[in-house]
């Protein structure tokens, strides 16, 4: 991946990390609305490649591929958020289940069940589990996760320290990540698995459902509530510690 002179050698690095990008942009597409298109996933992480490949000789250390795969996503994200796929009532209702969690989980001392939280919200099962299905695509981190709409700091900017860096970066390389882990495990034993297949493993919602033993949209229910559930640990742990 070196010039004769010791230089990294960019087109051999695009044209041999091309096909990652493709294929974090279909992992990425597989939990978005149908509105999202994968080329546009795709035109945004080559850019991310291009920006990696750009940036590299500054970070000595760094295995390359490791170091693209965080700007690939992050340029991804990025485009999502720009061009705001996820609507804003929409978000709100993803807010109130997190609330909802947080409040049964201090309450209960453990996850609460889907008819908790559903009984919380004063909904039906049914109209909770739709709610659900209507947020499939709702992420870990927004960009706007780092300050609240008043302007003010918020549970994500007290994992990163430094004002200057990247925000994903300084997520990764802060406590944020043995956070994250740490959530996962304490996660109700289905949607454990859930998350291992479909983060580690990398299975399709699809498969996930053939393995577990139920339907696509139920898989995509789950994969959404194990995401509020997380971002509702996370938001508890930043503002009161680790327990």
């Amino acid at each position: 991946m070196y010039t004769v002179k010791g230089k990294v050698d960019k087109d051999s690095l695009l044209t041999e990390h091309m096909p990652l990008v493709k294929r974090l942009a279909h992992h990425m597409k597989a939990k978005l609305p149908p509105s999202v298109e994968v080329d546009d996933l795709v035109q945004a992480g080559m850019i991310g490649l291009l920006d990696a490949i750009n940036r590299y000789e500054e970070t000595h250390g760094a295995q390359f591929e490791t170091y693209a795969v965080m700007r690939i996503r992050g340029a991804m994200l990025d485009e999502l958020r720009s061009s705001d796929w996820m609507p804003r009532s929409m978000r709100q209702d993803m807010r109130k289940i997190e609330s909802a969690m947080s409040t049964l989980q201090q309450r209960l001392g453990r996850p609460p069940s889907e008819s908790e939280v559903a009984k919380m919200l004063k909904l039906s099962l049914a109209d909770y589990q739709e709610m659900l299905s209507e947020g499939g695509g709702h992420q870990l981190v927004y960009y706007e996760d780092f300050h609240d709409e008043d302007g003010n700091d918020s549970f994500l900017d007290r994992y990163a320290h430094d004002e200057e860096a990247d925000p994903l970066r300084a997520l990764l390389d802060t406590d944020f990540r043995q956070a994250v882990i740490d959530a996962i495990d304490a996660l109700p034993p289905r949607e454990k698995i859930l998350m291992g297949l479909y983060y580690e493993e990398e299975l399709n919602l699809k498969e996930i459902g053939a393995v577990m033993g139920v339907s696509e949209s139920r898989v995509s229910q789950l994969h959404t509530q194990a995401v509020a559930r997380l971002r509702a640990t996370l938001r508890e742990q930043a503002w009161t510690g680790p327990a």
